[in-house]
């Protein structure tokens, strides 16, 4: 049951990047695919072929883990015109398109904790390969092909010294498929893409390794990671090792209505600028690939009430304090300096804006001392030959990186 929890924010990692906006095959972007978790087959020695997780574990004397790898198998769809490979063909209205598309799987292992403190564990896996002809017309025949995949799990766990019980689980996923070519292309089709690890122990718990106790601490710094991430996901006894570094407990937001392969962007604009595709750009989505049509159909029939959900959502009600003059002036240097008072800027050196280099020297005026939401004294400034102070817009430094003059 917590590997299931996982597989929303697990289903977000494995198609990542699967496919960009504007989602049609013709954009550039969508020429060179797949950049997360892409396990190569050996005879490729650009990319690499494995990935490993190192994290801790408390277990208990029958914990049991379970181990869930998925990812990604390229499966190569052809259009083919007479029995002749043809970029796209149109058939009753219906345009077909050479493309890449991918098939989701999953390799389970389960296996007890006393085995994986005994020694190496190895857990082999293939993957078929197949080919599936459709007639789609006389003269039209969509061909989809994959190719046999091969891999294994490595597993042991070393018991830590010290009165805690915890161990150091070790987990790497190797793609060991044979392959033969010359380009990335050809070996995508080899590999294992958008490869992560799901794991659950029952019973036990896994340690955060983004925010360990202290007593972890120096086991956790000494944990090796390669190509993987693990957090922990629905509940402590869950993990997920990812190929995007995430924090402890991700989630979906709930406004989120259905897949858009950018988990990084923002809903409301992806959905927004589908809306805004021509309808020769939507044929040709939908012709690029199935989930991609699923996209433009969904944000054709999302209702208005849908679409608002994704402009904001408040999660919190805590008031906050605003921004508000404390005092009449402060004092710096000692004098006495208010709004209308000259000073010189001096930013610090661990300011976050770097462009505040250029401000060194120049002279301003205040225009208010104001403090902010935690508490901090700021002065708002207008500098000399700068903007003009009735649009509002000022500068704001510390008491301390000001001089009076």
């Amino acid at each position: 049951m917590s590997v299931e929890q996982a597989r929303q924010v697990a289903d977000a990692v494995l198609y990542e990047g699967y496919l960009l906006y504007p989602y049609r095959a013709s954009a550039t972007k969508n020429q060179l695919r797949w950049q997360f978790g892409v396990l190569m087959p050996p005879g490729f020695p650009e990319e690499n072929s494995s990935c490993v997780t190192q994290l801790l574990v408390e277990p208990s004397l029958h914990t049991v883990l379970h181990l869930r790898v998925r990812f990604l198998q390229v499966q190569a769809r052809t259009v083919l015109v007479n029995g002749v490979e043809t970029p796209s063909a149109v058939v009753d209205g219906t345009e077909w398109t050479s493309w890449d598309e991918a098939v989701q799987q999953e390799v389970d292992a389960v296996l007890r904790f006393a085995d994986l403190l005994a020694g190496d564990n190895t857990v082999p896996f293939t993957v078929d390969g197949g080919v599936e002809r459709e007639q789609v017309s006389t003269e039209v025949c969509v061909v989809r092909r994959r190719w046999p995949l091969s891999g294994s799990i490595e597993l042991r766990a070393d018991a830590l010294p010290g009165p805690y019980g915890a161990s150091r689980l070790s987990v790497t996923v190797a793609n060991v498929s044979g392959w033969a070519g010359s380009s990335r292309d050809e070996a995508l089709r080899h590999a294992l893409i958008a490869a992560h690890t799901v794991m659950s122990v029952s019973p036990g718990r896994f340690v955060s390794m983004v925010d360990p106790p202290e007593w972890a601490k120096p086991a956790v710094r000494e944990c090796r990671c390669e190509r993987t991430w693990p957090v922990l996901v629905g509940d402590a006894a869950t993990a997920l090792s990812s190929p995007i570094i995430l924090y402890d407990y991700p989630s979906i937001a709930p406004e989120s209505a259905g897949e858009l392969f950018d988990g990084l962007e923002i809903d409301e604009i992806l959905t927004l600028r589908t809306m805004a595709l021509t309808d020769e750009e939507k044929r040709e989505v939908r012709a690029t690939d199935p989930r991609a049509a699923a996209i433009v159909d969904r944000v054709d029939a999302m209702p208005p009430e849908l679409l608002d959900r994704l402009h904001g959502a408040i999660r919190s009600l805590t008031p906050a304090r605003s921004v508000t003059p404390v005092e009449p002036s402060v004092v710096v240097a000692g004098v006495r300096v208010a709004k209308g008072s000259r000073v010189r800027l001096k930013p610090g050196i661990r300011r976050a804006d770097a462009q505040d280099m250029f401000l060194a020297g120049r002279s301003a005026t205040v225009q208010a001392v104001l403090h902010d939401i935690d508490g901090d004294l700021h002065l708002a400034v207008a500098v000399d030959d700068d903007l003009d102070p009735d649009y509002g817009r000022f500068r704001y430094f510390s008491a301390e990186e000001v001089e009076p003059l």
